[in-house]
């Protein structure tokens, strides 16, 4: 059974920073691209960054471009997010799952369920 557990969220001032983690076990992690994904409320669920199954190459929506970097462990399965200069519009639900990437995007893969995900709170 595939369980994908995220954490590191939390409430933050603007320009603050967090990093997140997620670590998904029961499935080949390094056989993956990953994905970080975020839902606010009210919105539809929309990609953030990818990163490829060794972490050579990233992807990022450009509203976190340069703020935001996507790194993973596979040794630790273990899939992280890096976010500075945090903004207001930053808040919403994270969530990482499996991806696929092309040169300019990245979507989730239905390969497990998503994570119960963490809250990331950005106060102005």
């Amino acid at each position: 059974q595939v369980q994908v557990v995220e954490s590191g969220g939390g409430l933050v001032q603007a320009g603050g920073s967090l990093r997140l983690s997620c670590t998904v076990s029961g499935v080949t992690f390094a056989g993956y691209t990953m994905g970080w994904f975020r839902q606010a409320p009210g919105k539809e669920r929309e990609g953030v960054g990818c990163t490829t199954k060794t972490g050579g190459t990233t992807y990022y929506t450009d509203a976190v471009k340069g703020r935001f970097t996507i790194s993973r462990d596979n040794v630790k399965n273990t899939l992280y997010l890096q976010m500075n200069s945090l903004k207001p519009e930053d808040t919403a639900m994270y969530y990482c799952a499996a991806a696929v990437m092309g040169g300019s995007w990245c979507e989730h893969v239905a390969v497990y369920s998503w994570g119960q995900g963490t809250q990331v709170s950005v106060s102005s």
